[in-house]
């Protein structure tokens, strides 16, 4: 977890709500909590072979949502599903923990991102929040709602 969650930060500096110059002085302790399943948020990797290729998280946060989180995928796999299966990871377990609402916070200007979780079934709703990394960037969030 801790090597793709570093290339994520890396790779997309402004879409994820700590930076890579806070991520990399986590100790081993601090990763392998990140990682247990014993704690939200949970987190999925997508591998191929051995290899960590993208990641998911989500969890319920302070107010009670189960927000998808820190959603991330190596260049040379976007388009080809991977994230498709991560995203619907996220929403079973959702369902599971008997929410029928998943929330995520995305900046507009992120075409890419929007477009795809579109694609997913998420909406935007009129919240507005500061990127607690970078304050200066304004995400929006939005919204998925299971129809079962």
């Amino acid at each position: 977890m801790k090597t793709v969650r570093l290339q994520a930060l890396l790779d997309a500096p402004k879409a994820f709500g700590v930076s890579y110059k806070t991520a990399i002085t986590y100790t081993d302790e601090r990763w392998k909590e990140l990682a247990s399943s014993e704690r939200l948020p949970h987190f999925w990797l997508a591998l191929d072979r051995d290899e960590p290729v993208g990641m998911i998280g989500a969890g319920v946060d302070q107010t009670g949502h189960f927000n998808l989180i820190g959603m991330w995928l190596n260049s040379k796999y976007r388009g080809s599903g991977v994230a498709e299966h991560l995203v619907n990871a996220v929403k079973a377990r959702a369902i599971d923990m008997e929410y029928q609402r998943v929330i995520l916070n995305v900046s507009p200007d992120n075409l890419r991102a929007f477009q795809f979780y579109k694609k997913q079934g998420f909406v935007f709703i009129d919240e507005f929040e500061e990127l607690s990394s970078h304050p200066h960037i304004k995400v929006q969030t939005m919204e998925w709602v299971s129809m079962a």
